[in-house]
């Protein structure tokens, strides 16, 4: 296994005091999302590495952080597993080191109970001799600390002595300043969840986004004839997010990787159709009810289901359920202006749907006759969707047919 930290933009601004002791290779998983946060403090190396690893040496750091690694001095411990017992992982073996920085006194390691600093005293024993190894110089860079460790003659393992290095040479990361002028917003519970759940996506899925364009005219045309009768006879607003969420479940049986997820190694293609539709609160937040089974309902079902979502969520009055097993999600960006978007996706699907703001415009139009001028109603269409999965001749042919879905709906319908 291969635990990587996470990258140093997350870090809290406020790291409250926490000891990690790691006494078994195995606990790594259970303890992993606490021992980033305290590792983030030094900017510690990215990976370490267990049994299963191809190296000589497994090595785990434990790390204590508290209001003095905040104040620029901190510790580590550096554990290097001898190979004799590194696939067991029964104890620590040999060259076990413990490093320590300090403002006053400079940077040590402790090796067999021998502690060596580089201000050049040597302990044992609680004896310090002065000058009793190489002095070395303030604001060391890496090669000259690994250059000192080595120069000590004392039984540290390569892997030990990197690990350690990179942790003591790094800088805790600086206080933010800011200016008079300011306001500071603590982020509610929501907002936090919301900012979470996004960089997790960008870090799980490689984004790739395409783009295409829609005339949806005869959208445009069917709704406004039929809008004030539909709400007359289902006691319903019809909206364009019914419309395009049935088109979109249209294509989407002819694309399968689409409405599907990821697990480890293994494509779990969705037979159900669950669209989410990414809707905005009055907060300011952002939450995604969704329409279960919207393949099976018509377009007054889906109008239904999507006003009472929408009303629900901006009452603050959605159920877990509500919100619970998409597999796909529609967010329409143009609601607000906004021509087009590159939207996140909601894990753990694999596509997610942007439909920008409807424009008029001047258009070529194709006809028997031949090619005219015309003014349409257009719109951009944007898909962002899991590389991992979804290659692009997937992702753009989906898209594509989803807009030709739009421009070929029938003016002449009912509902």
């Amino acid at each position: 296994m291969t635990v990587e930290n996470k990258p140093l933009e997350k870090i809290k601004t406020q790291i409250e005091q926490k000891k990690l002791v790691i006494s078994d290779l195995g606990t790594i998983k259970s303890k992993v999302a606490t021992f980033q946060d305290t590792l983030k403090v030094f900017q510690a190396p990215t990976t370490f590495n267990n049994s299963a690893a191809s190296s000589s040496d497994a090595t785990v750091v434990s790390a204590t952080a508290g209001n003095g690694a905040i104040k620029g001095n901190h510790s580590v411990t550096v554990t290097s597993l001898a190979t004799a017992t590194r696939n067991t992982v029964s104890g620590y073996a040999s060259s076990t080191v413990s490093a320590t920085v300090d403002a006053a006194t400079g940077f040590a390691i402790t090796v067999a109970g021998t502690t060596y600093n580089t201000n050049g005293s040597k302990t044992v024993n609680g004896t310090t001799t002065a000058n009793a190894v190489t002095v070395l110089g303030a604001s060391p860079t890496i090669t000259d600390l690994k250059n000192w460790i080595n120069g000590l003659g004392v039984n540290v393992s390569a892997s030990v002595v990197e690990t350690t290095t990179k942790v003591l040479t790094a800088q805790p990361p600086s206080a933010v300043s800011y200016s008079s002028n300011v306001e500071i917003i603590e982020m509610d519970r929501m907002r936090k969840l919301i900012a979470k759940h996004m960089v997790d996506s960008k870090h799980i899925s490689p984004h790739v986004t395409s783009f295409a364009e829609a005339d949806v005219t005869n959208m445009v045309l069917w709704r406004d004839r039929v809008k004030k009768q539909f709400e007359k006879e289902n006691n319903s607003k019809i909206t364009f997010t019914p419309m395009f969420i049935e088109c979109v479940t249209k294509v989407m049986k002819r694309f399968p990787f689409i409405n599907a997820s990821l697990d480890g190694d293994k494509i779990i293609v969705k037979k159900d159709y669950n669209i989410g539709m990414a809707t905005a609160l009055p907060s300011g937040n952002l939450v995604v009810p969704v329409i279960k089974g919207a393949d099976m309902l018509n377009l007054i079902g889906l109008s239904k289901t999507v006003n009472g979502l929408a009303d629900a969520a901006r009452n603050n009055k959605l159920k877990p359920d509500d919100t619970a097993n998409g597999t796909f999600t529609i967010t329409n960006v143009g609601t607000f202006g906004s021509l087009m978007g590159t939207p996140i996706i909601n894990q753990p699907q694999v596509a997610i749907l942007a439909v920008g703001a409807i424009k008029k415009r001047p258009v070529v139009v194709e006809t028997p006759e031949g090619d005219t001028i015309g003014i349409r109603h257009m719109m951009y269409l944007s898909l962002s969707y899991d590389h991992r999965i979804v290659d692009g001749s997937i992702g753009a042919s989906f898209l594509t047919t989803v807009a030709k879905e739009f421009e070929k709906w029938d003016v002449n319908r009912e509902w």
